[in-house]
């Protein structure tokens, strides 16, 4: 694996032994920026001289959330559990020479997300969420998604999106609570689906039970 473009562009990343980690492709990681660069790149606010707050849950290598801040993004929350994994990612940020920017949290994503919102202070709000579990535990993205688009929405900035790398043939629900689908990009056997957060009184409105 390498890091497609920005500051680190062309250094190489180790990827987690075994088959438990299944990293995501050069040629999706493409796919996927070609989409949320410009947010990451500029946050929420409009200001061009800040980068957005980037999370990647279910890490693995970090090779996403490392390619989000050779781009630009002005810190990275990386979420994972697997130990093999753990101590890939932070090997990859020691080869990179990346001390600051970055918070690495070691545990469950639904941990993460439930202790997020009841413990303080809380943090910037994140303009941009990637998740990408095993692809065989179909039970974690709703379990996730669902977090995200309800009580767990609190650590979402306005008009946030949130991505979802899964097979092809998972058929993802267009709505978790707040959070609705407005694309869907499919490449091989692997699928990108981009969630937005609403971002005005009039979206949440039209976004509620139908």
């Amino acid at each position: 694996m390498r890091i497609i473009a920005g500051s680190y562009r062309s250094r190489t990343l180790k990827a987690p032994p075994g088959l438990s980690t299944r990293p995501t492709s050069d040629r999706l990681r493409e796919t996927l920026f070609n989409v949320v660069a410009p947010r990451v790149q500029n946050a929420a606010s409009g200001d061009a001289a800040w980068g957005a707050a980037f999370l990647d849950l279910y890490a693995g290598s970090g090779a996403v959330g490392l390619e989000a801040l050779s781009r630009g993004a002005a810190r990275v929350t990386f979420v994972e559990r697997a130990q093999a994994a753990l101590k890939t990612l932070r090997g990859n940020l020691a080869r990179l020479g990346i001390g600051s920017g970055v918070c690495v949290h070691a545990g469950s994503v639904s941990a993460f997300l439930r202790s997020s919102v009841e413990s303080g202070p809380k943090p910037e709000p994140y303009e941009v969420v990637f998740l990408d579990p095993p692809y065989d535990a179909a039970k974690e993205y709703s379990a996730t998604l669902e977090l995200l688009g309800g009580t767990a929405g609190k650590i979402l900035a306005s008009g946030a999106l949130v991505v979802a790398e899964h097979r092809r043939k998972l058929a993802l629900e267009e709505q978790y609570g707040s959070l609705r689908r407005i694309r869907l990009l499919e490449q091989g056997d692997a699928a990108l689906s981009f969630f937005r957060v609403p971002s005005t009184a009039h979206e949440q409105a039209s976004n509620g039970p139908r």
